[in-house]
């Protein structure tokens, strides 16, 4: 890495960082020197990715309010003060026309990708305001701004994600360099694909001007610069990796 854009010293927690996105994330992190904990439900997918980072490992559910105190409290007393946050943890939900999906079946995406965005986030603000740093980094999703079919519960819990994020980082505008922005990646070539439906992957990716999904280090490298200390004056937007793919 060059001078640019360096992490040491600092402590990051990637939510869902045992796989894919969340993994890419930890790794580009590290290599700019920070120090990585790994928040994830699978304890055999992020040992070894933790062990890998010389990091920290955490089994949890991003829904449980107890599992994400613990887990922020864990990173601190064996990594340091944390200083970035990565909302990362989602799940697409099945692919159904809306009037097909059941309630608990919405409920769970939402749960998942918004409350569990929202109680990491409610966690780490104290430190980081007490500190007078910080960085939370959300990742929405391009379905959030435009909504894709067969996704309506996706698409609205990323929708969520963008109001939280502008939201709270108005609301920590003033109390030291504290920064909230949020990602929306277009398709994105990781394991998720291959819970879709061809027809929904297919429709998504012809949306792109691009022609092609985008890549994990891709993403890796958008999160890394807002968790920079450089990105001081970006705070409660929304960037685009869509392969031109945004509208707005």
């Amino acid at each position: 890495m060059t001078g640019f854009f360096l992490l040491t010293g600092q402590v990051a927690l990637v939510t869902g960082g045992a796989q894919g996105i969340g993994a890419g994330i930890a790794r580009r992190l590290h290599e700019a020197g920070a120090r990585v904990a790994i928040f994830d439900r699978d304890a055999e997918r992020a040992r070894p990715i933790a062990a890998e980072l010389d990091g920290l490992a955490i089994t949890g559910d991003v829904r449980s309010e107890p599992d994400v105190v613990q887990a922020v409290q864990r990173t601190e007393e064996n990594l340091g003060p944390l200083s970035i946050l990565v909302n990362n943890a989602g799940i697409t939900g099945r692919a159904e026309v809306s009037w097909h999906v059941g309630v608990e079946e919405f409920r769970s995406v939402l749960d998942v990708n918004v409350v569990g965005t929202f109680l990491f986030s409610r966690a780490v603000a104290p430190g980081m305001i007490e500190r007078g740093h910080g960085r939370i980094v959300n990742v929405a999703s391009i379905a959030g701004k435009e909504g894709n079919p067969t996704l309506l519960a996706y698409s609205t819990s990323k929708a969520a994600v963008i109001g939280m994020t502008k939201s709270m980082a108005k609301e920590l505008v003033g109390k030291g360099d504290i920064t909230v922005n949020a990602i929306a990646p277009a398709v994105i070539q990781t394991s998720l694909l291959d819970d879709l439906a061809p027809a929904t992957v297919e429709y998504m990716v012809s949306k792109i001007p691009m022609g092609r999904v985008g890549t994990i280090d891709e993403v890796a490298a958008l999160v890394h610069y807002l968790a920079s200390r450089e990105a001081s004056f970006t705070t409660g937007q929304c960037y685009d990796i869509s392969g031109g793919r945004a509208t707005y």
